[in-house]
């Protein structure tokens, strides 16, 4: 367990793990920490002795739940990464599911991305976990991270395709050519000039060429 100070961001030391044969616990300073490995933290001194009673009561932000600018939980503070020398934690890593689950993503999260601090949570104003850099990545958020990669590849392709085909067809003479057309289709349809003699006039139908030649010829007639 980590004995750490919330409102300032700062590991002041570690606690033992709570074991059935006695209900102490000891505590050490960060200056008792001569090294660390992946699961035991060498210490010199002699520890503080505790009770569960008391640590319960300090202050921590392990294991606190992540919420998002609309007050949503998107994921809780599994562990931290601190400067040796000082204590002073330099982000914070974020997982989405159980952290006991192997595979787990993780994601930093620094301590000037916290609004407010409150027991058992913290605010921010994230959208979700993608505004955040991923110190680890399981396989499948590796796998979803990948796929839409592709997907984003596939659609910025399909934008491009779309904005050619949109220039091209702005560009060619398509509409120049449908004018054309519509224009020598209406001058075929305009009606003939009928402003001559109608066929049915009476007055000027003429007799017949041979008929008026006799009459010409022999007035007697």
């Amino acid at each position: 367990m980590a004995w750490m100070h919330p409102p300032v961001h700062r590991l002041l030391g570690w606690v033992s793990r709570p074991s059935a044969l006695r209900m102490s616990r000891d505590v050490w300073r960060l200056n008792q920490c001569c090294g660390l490995s992946d699961q035991q933290v060498f210490v010199r001194g002699e520890p503080v002795v505790t009770d569960q009673v008391t640590l319960e009561r300090l202050p921590t932000l392990m294991d606190a739940a992540l919420l998002d600018r609309d007050g949503e939980r998107i994921g809780s503070v599994v562990d931290f990464d601190f400067r040796p020398a000082d204590g002073a934690i330099l982000h914070y890593l974020i997982a989405r599911s159980d952290p006991r689950l192997p595979g787990s993503s993780r994601w930093r999260l620094a301590p000037d991305r916290i609004l407010d601090q409150q027991p058992g949570q913290i605010q921010t104003g994230l959208m979700g976990l993608d505004d955040l850099p991923m110190a680890r990545a399981s396989v499948r958020q590796d796998l979803l991270q990948r796929t839409q990669h592709w997907r984003d590849q596939l659609r910025s392709m399909g934008d491009r395709a779309g904005d050619r085909l949109e220039g091209w067809l702005d560009d060619s003479p398509i509409d120049e050519l449908r004018s054309e057309a519509r224009r020598s289709l209406l001058d075929d349809e305009e009606p003939e000039d009928v402003s001559g003699p109608e066929v049915w006039d009476d007055e000027s139908w003429d007799e017949p060429p041979s008929r008026r030649r006799r009459e010409d010829e022999d007035p007697w007639v």
